[in-house]
């Protein structure tokens, strides 16, 4: 009964530490395995590791909302900017108050994340809001720095790669899909959202296209968004 009630506190945290560990542990084992360009297994890690890669934003994402470590903002912010600094050392810092900028000023002229244009456009606005000089020389110089016990290829492969289909992953699924056409809708959050299929869900964006449903109820972890799904299809 007590470790029933200690899991249920510390879910947040056990769920980060589950996504670091996996990051980690999968990208040693990757950066050390014998690349075939030939193997399917090979593009097969690729995903696997952009996959990781979203759920170290997913969880950098969540501390901005404080759920990650409820009741511990020092250890709620440390993993916050543990995951960030993982991605691509994206800086939690500069972050957090961006997007709860978004949160208050969605798809307006004050929102950081919004752009009318299309979507290259809207992506270039997107990473140059995000995207820092000091970002691209501490990547380069990380990656001379891999070369010197890894093969290139793995740390192209592996490291580089994922990272920038992650974000094109969280741009897509994150920020384009629910807030294009922002004036066409009527609900409040100015939010749309994806068909309810919770294995889609998970696996394009660890439910985070269940946007609407984010804005609304912004303090539920990543993880329980499929339950606010199944709640709001039941017309509750």
């Amino acid at each position: 009964m007590v470790l029933k009630l200690l899991l249920q506190k510390h879910t947040g945290i056990l769920i980060a530490c589950t996504i670091l560990v996996a990051w980690g542990s999968v990208l040693w084992f990757l950066l050390h395995w014998d690349v075939s360009f030939k193997s399917p297994f090979t593009y097969l890690a690729v995903l696997v590791m952009t996959h990781l890669y979203t759920g170290l934003f997913i969880t950098a994402h969540d501390a901005m909302h404080g759920v990650v470590a409820p009741g511990n903002k020092r250890l709620n912010t440390f993993i916050g900017t543990l995951c960030a600094g993982l991605f691509a050392y994206n800086y939690y810092g500069r972050l957090f108050p961006k997007h709860h900028l978004h949160h208050r000023h969605v798809a307006t002229d004050q929102d950081p994340d919004y752009h009318g244009g299309n979507f290259f456009l809207w992506f270039f606005s997107f990473a140059r809001q995000y995207i820092t000089i000091v970002q691209v020389l501490l990547m380069a110089g990380t990656y001379h720095l891999l070369q010197l016990w890894f093969p290139v290829e793995n740390i192209i492969l592996f490291w580089m790669v994922p990272s920038v289909l992650a974000t094109f992953q969280l741009f897509y699924f994150g920020t384009y899909l629910p807030h294009r056409g922002e004036h066409e809708h009527t609900n409040k959050h100015k939010s749309s959202t994806q068909g309810r299929n919770h294995l889609w869900a998970f696996i394009s964006c660890y439910f985070f296209g269940y946007h609407y449903e984010h804005h609304d109820k912004p303090y539920l972890p990543w993880w329980k968004l499929y339950q606010e799904k199944d709640r709001m299809a039941k017309g509750h």
